[in-house]
């Protein structure tokens, strides 16, 4: 890295701008709700609202953080690690870390598949569970799949 150039921030794809969408509308929706509530005039459904914007979010920002490496991680006992102890390591946690997020996958799929045609929906402003599920499932095999990949890099490296 040059010490006079600043490092350039990552570049920002379509998973960043959705989470970023499902955030602002989450803050926006709560903030109307908040000012709605102090001046008597209730905003109906804010809850659902931000329910359902926290998806989009949620699984963006999880599937980038997987594709990244970027996820919460201690590292008091691996940086004491030799090097190759700690490369292996990285590869056991990132499969445990893929096996979880596949389980995740599995139970998503399963209660999405359980209740596809019983049209599950908020009860004030009817927004459906459908697509929130489905995309959950989505997010959770593709979080599992970076886990993997990370896994078998780890196991090329060594």
């Amino acid at each position: 890295m040059d010490p006079v150039s600043p490092p350039q921030p990552p570049a920002r794809g379509l998973l960043f701008y959705a989470g970023s969408a499902g955030l602002l509308t989450v803050m926006l929706i709560e903030s109307a709700a908040v000012i709605g509530r102090h001046i008597g005039v209730p905003l109906l459904g804010a809850l659902e609202i931000v329910q359902a914007g926290i998806v989009p979010a949620a699984c963006a920002a999880m599937l980038i953080a997987a594709l990244r490496g970027a996820h919460a991680a201690v590292h008091m006992v691996t940086e004491r690690l030799p090097p190759l102890a700690r490369r292996s390591a990285a590869g056991v946690g990132a499969v445990l870390a893929g096996i979880y997020f596949l389980a995740l996958f599995a139970g998503s799929a399963w209660l999405a598949a359980e209740y596809w045609n019983s049209f599950e929906q908020t009860e004030v402003l009817h927004i459906p569970f459908r697509p929130l599920r489905v995309l959950v499932a989505v997010a959770a095999i593709a979080i599992a799949g970076a886990f993997f990949a990370r896994a078998w890099r780890a196991r090329q490296s060594s």
